[in-house]
């Protein structure tokens, strides 16, 4: 039996990528120098994953922002504004793109599927001229081989990268983006062609919107689109491959028949109802790879668990049709184990980041073909039974608090309306009030102080000298702006998610689980590994520092349960449901400890709340109700008089929009920048929101300083669908990846912008 991983985390195992990416966009290096660190690290993946045994192993997986941009540029697909000219695309037209420039913003970015990972959308017409404009796929295989690795090269399959864009700028939003297939295919005809000459004997297209409830026609696009390819594809080996859910029955039966394919991948950890189509009717003679190592979590595999049920899958497909794989890409866990050097014993026998997984889908293989390692699988046993036995897991008392959450919906007994009067007569805050996220740019010499704090090589007298030196910095600053809502600027925090993590009991922290997010953005999930409390308060100190500071409402900076929950690794030996409504009641005593301070705004960020949203429609309605009770659950006991915000950013809510409302909030801000403002579209069509709402007035992932006419025109933009009363003005998202070159002039045109709109109102009077 073989071994297969469907992708493997670029970033490096000490953030090698991320810091080559910075150095090159700063202008401290060379393109050069960026393509040799990656070359290396390419090189060390493919060798890691040959010398561990694994038989099909993917190339073109790799990427310097995300493999939808890369299938952007292979497609030539560049959006008329970078004016690109033609040719092979360079860095310059690639990152243009991904980031904006000096004079043109980036393109929309948004959630992979259910995922903290983000990609940048296509945006097609009928106008695009498409052309072969990125031979990485072939040259990535190509550098392979010459390393002696013969690769599974990858690409996003022709019917999903077209569902995954949009349509661009000037174009219809009815325009059928399936009607470009036509377009496209030639170009992935070439790139196929160009692999078979090269000497690819397999190739691997990704085609993971198979798992979402596809209407009919959308199911022919790929019927239509691999009867087009089957001669391109003969002489192949072709694996189509699908993760993050169940796959639907009728999707299954169009996947299975598609012409010219030899084998399909399911996700078999979130797709357990999959199997019963496996066993029911997977096709004769075709290839299963079977991802029973959870590509998505960071605990070890039971190895015995996964190997029985490859046992009874050999029985319908055939041992040598049998493929052991990862349930989705690694790109999605930490890389390595062995980096973990202060990681508790227990807890980190526990675990498996992408090096460890990568060497339990090899063995499970070899298990399978009689070479079983049984002192391997022995303290795989000795692993999960210390686990599900362990004290440490469970506390009595919180099980039993979470329980008797039962039975009430937990909402504010005043409505949204009567509460804004109140506030209003206490912050007297003006039309259009003016506010930012929460956080301001982490610079070298703060992450320094914090570095330094944490190896105890600075007191903690000298920590919060500089702490609060940093927060009085940044309260001049917004004052000298004239914000009206301030914030401290979070300079105690390097992670809005890890921050909590650390003084909540039921959490682990890593030294280098470093994640990518998007682009050179890494995060450092959490692991919760059992049940979830607040041993004392989180934040009061420092809110209560920076209140002290200003006279103008300083908002208290929380993250909520349901973005707590979603950016962690999460123990998967309980619901998730029952997890959150842990922390959600420990970020409820947090709440109320501010307000006993004084704090009368406070922000529950639930950035991630769309995030976790089910790929599947009929789940959607489960999850919602738990998640957004969750959120209600952290304020419902608090005044009238203090106001509620929370946040959310880069996904698409115009279809949760009602449970947005039903979070009850008294303020939302909200991404809608670099979207073209598409969340302004659900007001259009009549949806009636009561509550404070800042739809986001520029992007703050780009480098780029908006202007102040820019930002006014947002904002009047938003004025014809919106309120004039609960308008509120701000960024997409927190300041803190941006230098303050960059926030301070674009803050200073974000309240110029409001101030002017405030006098023409008043004018209009």
């Amino acid at each position: 039996m073989a071994s297969h991983v469907v992708g493997y985390p670029r970033m490096g195992p000490k953030r090698e990528l991320k810091f080559a990416l910075e150095s090159f966009w700063d202008g401290k290096s060379s393109a050069e120098d960026l393509k040799k660190v990656s070359a290396d690290l390419r090189s060390s993946i493919w060798k890691q994953m040959s010398d561990a045994g694994i038989k099909y192993i993917p190339s073109n997986t790799f990427s310097y922002y995300d493999q939808v941009l890369d299938t952007t540029a292979m497609l030539g697909a560049v959006p008329s504004r970078y004016n690109w000219t033609g040719g092979e695309i360079e860095f310059s037209t690639y990152f243009s793109m991904a980031r904006g420039n000096a004079s043109v913003p980036a393109m929309e970015m948004t959630k992979w599927f259910d995922t903290n990972y983000h990609f940048i959308v296509p945006e097609l017409g009928p106008d695009v001229n498409f052309s072969y404009a990125s031979h990485k796929a072939v040259n990535e295989y190509k550098e392979a081989k010459a390393q002696g690795v013969d690769t599974v090269p990858v690409l996003v399959g022709p019917v999903s990268y077209l569902l995954l864009s949009k349509p661009a700028k000037g174009v219809e939003k009815s325009f059928p983006l399936l009607s470009l297939l036509d377009k496209i295919l030639p170009i992935y005809k070439e790139v196929i062609a160009e692999l078979k000459a090269a000497g690819a004997s397999w190739i691997q297209l990704d085609e993971p919107t198979l798992v979402l409830d596809l209407e009919s026609h959308k199911l022919e696009a790929f019927t239509k689109a691999y009867a087009d390819l089957e001669s391109s594809l003969s002489g192949l080996n072709v694996l189509v491959e699908t993760y993050f859910a169940d796959i639907p029955a009728g999707a299954f039966k169009t996947l299975t028949a598609l012409k010219g394919v030899t084998a399909f991948g399911f996700d078999l950890v979130r797709g357990t109802q999959t199997l019963e189509l496996i066993k029911s009717s997977f096709p004769s003679g075709k290839y299963l790879f079977a991802g029973v190592v959870d590509g998505r979590n960071i605990w070890a595999n039971d190895l015995a668990a996964s190997l029985a049920l490859l046992q009874s899958l050999e029985g319908v497909v055939g041992k040598d049709k049998l493929v052991a794989s990862t349930s989705c890409s690694l790109l999605h866990t930490a890389v390595d184990l062995i980096n973990e050097t202060k990681l508790d014993d227990e807890i980190k026998s526990w675990l498996a980041f992408a090096a460890q997984k990568v060497v339990e889908v090899n063995a499970l293989a070899k298990a399978l073909s009689g070479a079983k390692d049984e002192a391997f699988f022995s303290a795989n046993a000795a692993a999960q039974a210390s686990r599900k036995s362990s004290p440490r897991v469970t506390n009595e008392a919180v099980q039993k608090a979470s329980a008797a959450l039962q039975g009430s919906d937990h909402r504010r007994a005043t409505n949204v309306s009567a509460r804004l009067d109140a506030q209003q007569k206490k912050l007297n805050l003006p039309i259009l009030p003016t506010t930012t996220i929460g956080s301001f740019p982490q610079t070298v010499e703060l992450r320094r102080v914090r570095r330094e704090y944490k190896a105890k090589k600075i007191s903690e007298e000298e920590y919060v000298k500089a702490i609060t030196e940093e927060i009085k910095k940044v309260v001049d600053l917004q004052e000298e702006l004239d914000i009206d809502v301030l914030v401290h600027g979070e300079p105690e925090r390097n992670d809005m998610v890890e921050y909590f993590g650390e003084q909540l009991s039921g959490f682990a922290f890593t030294a280098n689980g470093w994640v990518q997010s998007y682009g050179s953005r890494c995060v450092k999930p959490p692991i919760i590994y059992g049940d979830v409390s607040r041993p004392k308060p989180m934040t009061v100190f420092w809110s209560s520092k920076a209140q002290e500071m200003t006279k103008r409402p300083m908002k208290g900076m929380l993250t909520g349960p349901v973005t707590i929950l979603n950016w962690s690794f999460v123990r998967n030996d309980q619901p998730r449901f029952e997890t959150c409504y842990q922390i959600a009641l420990a970020i409820k005593d947090e709440v109320e400890d501010l307000e006993k301070a004084g704090i009368t705004v406070i922000q529950i960020d639930e950035a991630a709340l769309r995030e976790g949203l089910p790929l599947r429609k009929a789940e959607h309605a489960f999850y919602l109700n738990w998640a957004v009770h969750s959120f209600r659950i952290t304020n419902v006991g608090i005044k009238d008089t203090t106001q509620i915000h929370t946040h959310m950013c880069y996904s698409n809510f115009n279809d949760i929009i009602h449970s947005i409302i039903d979070m009850d909030a008294d303020v939302i801000t909200i991404e809608n920048s670099r979207s073209d403002e598409k969340l302004l579209s659900v007001f259009r069509e009549g949806v009636k929101y009561g509550a404070g709402i800042g739809p986001g007035v520029y992007d703050i992932h780009s480098p780029r300083i908006p202007s102040t006419e820019e930002i006014a025109d947002r904002v009047n933009k938003m004025l014809a669908v919106l309120d004039t009363n609960i308008l509120w003005v701000n960024p997409d998202c927190g300041l803190k990846t941006r230098k303050y070159t960059e926030v301070k002039p674009a803050l200073q045109n974000m309240v110029s912008a409001a101030k002017a709109i405030r006098t023409q109102l008043a004018s209009a009077k």
